[in-house]
């Protein structure tokens, strides 16, 4: 069995979370919700957000946790394979998995829902951007 830091996947994970937060918040919020399709914000649909709040956030720290556990493991891998330590092998384990895994999958929604390529980079480079510091934190947490 491979060891593993669990305090620094659980401290990836709320850096996931505040980054979601904050991405899909004042830095990309309402643009994202116009893009989904959502329009503008009613009280009415404030409410039936609130309402599935709770549990959306904790699946989604779920989640977040899971990505931390395997991205953890891959970055040992990548640390052998890539003969790196430190912050490069955990920008390198990041953007690799980003791209091998995370872009693929997420480009169905343009290629076969329909929505636009601007959302896409929205919601692909949330994903980068969270890799990316999960691997740095996970790299410099040893």
């Amino acid at each position: 069995m491979i060891d593993v830091n669990y305090l620094a996947i659980l401290a990836s994970a709320v850096a996931a979370m505040v980054l979601g937060f904050l991405w899909y918040g004042p830095l990309f919020g309402k643009i994202w919700s116009e893009l989904m399709g959502w329009g503008v914000m009613t009280p009415e649909k404030m409410a039936e957000m609130q309402k599935k709040a709770r549990p959306a956030y904790a699946i989604s720290f779920v989640g977040a946790l899971a990505m931390a556990y395997v991205l953890a493991h891959a970055l040992i891998f990548a640390s052998a394979y890539l003969n790196s330590s430190g912050v490069t092998a955990g920008l390198a384990a990041g953007f690799w998995n980003w791209l091998g895994f995370i872009a693929p999958v997420t480009v169905g929604v343009v290629l076969w829902d329909g929505k636009p390529w601007k959302l896409w980079f929205i919601n692909a480079g949330y994903y980068l951007v969270q890799l990316l510091m999960m691997g740095t934190i996970l790299a410099l947490w040893v």
